[in-house]
């Protein structure tokens, strides 16, 4: 898959109108938005992972789906991402063959993850809604991290073509009679095998899996509906908080499937169009400028969840703060001691060894983050 790790398209390192300064500072500042949107999601995917796993009080079928969508988000944040920004710095592809059948893998891994993770999530309140007696015998925590465990091995499934055919091919600018070799998913010869690939991308990471849940909001809505309009006006205070708790996390379910959704869309619109336009490498500046837009957009998907679940979750919230002042409090506390610490330690060394006051200052900050950990 092409739309967000290798690209066949040169044209988004096409050089833009003006000097080549400004070329340079223009990849320099979207590199800089991948760099702030990466360490956004994984600031904010790892403390969510964290939380869940800390917090017992919080941990149920939806958030333990949710850790493993936020482990599918930072694995693409890690891998993805730096890859993606290096290719605004560089024309050439940096990363070899090993790396051109390794990242499209991990890529498309994370997307299906994160997809069908969605589409369980949509599941799970389904049944808890429309059929609340089912989904008592099948809520405990080794069936949900089982469940978890089978999208992760039907993710990597699906992505080992991408991995079997992904390779550094050759490609050729008509307009300037450039040539350039770079990461695509099929060499530059026929129309069929990459809008082939297009569409099942677009169809299996995308199409099917909304239809799916559309099909699961369409009745869960028909239920709440219906048990909003049959419970009387006054008394049965216990069942009136279920349908509102129920109908809270179906909104986060919601708001998690519409970030996907919206996120996601430009980028395979872009995939379409450079698979049916393939005998052609597109330079034009609003193809670059669309490009980035649905890359950024691709990728701001992975650091949103945390951020949406933070506001529409009180619980959460609660415990992602505790979660994150934690952090903040051992971080402080070993740089507030760091300075005092390694004074002392240069000072008593540098009589005999320099060297040895350096290398002070190294364990220090070793010490420092291993704390944190």
């Amino acid at each position: 898959m092409e739309r967000l790790c290798p690209n066949a398209s040169r044209s988004v390192t096409t050089p833009l109108p003006g000097s080549e300064r400004t070329m340079w500072f223009t990849g320099v500042a979207i590199a800089s938005v991948y760099g702030a949107i990466s360490v956004l999601g994984l600031v904010g995917n790892i403390t969510l992972i964290k939380t869940f796993c800390s917090a017992k009080s919080i941990r149920n079928v939806p958030n333990l789906f949710m850790t493993s969508l936020a482990l599918g988000d930072v694995l693409l944040l890690l891998t993805c991402a730096p890859v993606d920004a290096s290719r605004y710095l560089s024309e050439e592809w940096l990363f070899g063959r090993l790396g051109c059948k390794v990242i499209p893998f991990i890529q498309l891994t994370s997307v299906g993850v994160s997809v069908f993770t969605l589409t369980a999530l949509s599941a799970d309140r389904y049944r808890a809604i429309v059929k609340p007696l089912d989904i008592q015998t099948s809520t405990t925590t080794a069936s949900i991290v089982l469940r978890a465990a089978l999208i992760w091995v039907f993710s990597l499934i699906l992505a080992i073509p991408e991995a079997v055919f992904s390779d550094l091919h050759t490609f050729n600018i008509t307009s300037t009679n450039e040539s350039f070799i770079t990461c695509a998913p099929y060499p530059h010869a026929g129309e069929l095998h990459p809008q082939i690939h297009s569409m099942a991308s677009f169809l299996i990471f995308y199409v099917i899996p909304l239809l799916i849940i559309s099909v699961y909001y369409t009745f869960i809505a028909r239920s709440l509906m219906s048990s909003a309009s049959n419970l009387p006006v006054e008394g049965n205070l216990h069942a009136r908080r279920q349908v509102e708790s129920r109908k809270r996390l179906a909104k986060t379910v919601l708001v998690f499937v519409g970030l996907f959704a919206v996120c996601w869309l430009p980028s395979h619109i872009i995939y379409l169009y450079r698979s049916y336009h393939y005998s052609q490498v597109d330079t034009s500046l609003a193809h670059f400028v669309c490009s980035v837009i649905a890359r950024i957009l691709a990728f701001t998907n992975s650091c949103l969840n945390p951020f949406a679940l933070y506001l529409l979750s009180k619980t959460f919230k609660k415990q992602f703060n505790q979660q994150l002042c934690c952090c903040c409090r051992m971080i402080f506390k070993h740089s507030s001691q760091s300075p005092t610490h390694n004074a002392t330690r240069v000072t008593s060394v540098r009589s005999t060894h320099h060297s040895m006051a350096s290398l002070t200052m190294i364990n220090g900050r070793q010490l420092c983050q291993e704390d944190c950990v």
